[in-house]
């Protein structure tokens, strides 16, 4: 669990700073959704099982949109911070880049990995 020292602002502070070292550019709405959902899963680690059926419902809602935009928005986020960030950052977090030749991650893995980061460095705080 997050500590209580980690207030959900210094949670979401910290997450569009990891989201901006991924190249996850600010100005696409799946930016505000993947923060959300990173922010929520870190809180929840069960959401990562149940991304459609929990996770993208909750961010539909709280952003007044349908599970299949969250979804796609996203993915194109995802898309775009594979192609164009940083590859030194992706094989740190993942293990693997677009260099590598890999695929990029799922959607449900991206947030896994980034919710687990963030989990793990606020509670080492």
């Amino acid at each position: 669990m997050i500590t209580i020292e980690a207030t959900e602002t210094q949670m979401e502070r910290y997450v569009s700073a990891m989201m901006l070292e991924l190249g996850v550019p600010a100005h696409l709405r799946g930016y505000y959704y993947l923060r959300e959902a990173v922010v929520l899963a870190a809180g929840d680690m069960e959401l990562v099982g149940s991304v459609t059926k929990l996770l993208y419902p909750g961010i539909a809602k709280r952003f007044h949109t349908n599970v299949q935009r969250v979804e796609r928005a996203i993915r194109n986020a995802i898309e775009v911070s594979w192609e164009r960030g940083n590859p030194a950052t992706f094989e740190e977090l993942f293990g693997y880049s677009s260099l590598s030749g890999a695929p990029r991650p799922t959607n449900s893995e991206y947030i896994a990995r980034i919710a687990d980061r963030v989990r793990l460095d606020l509670s080492a705080e």
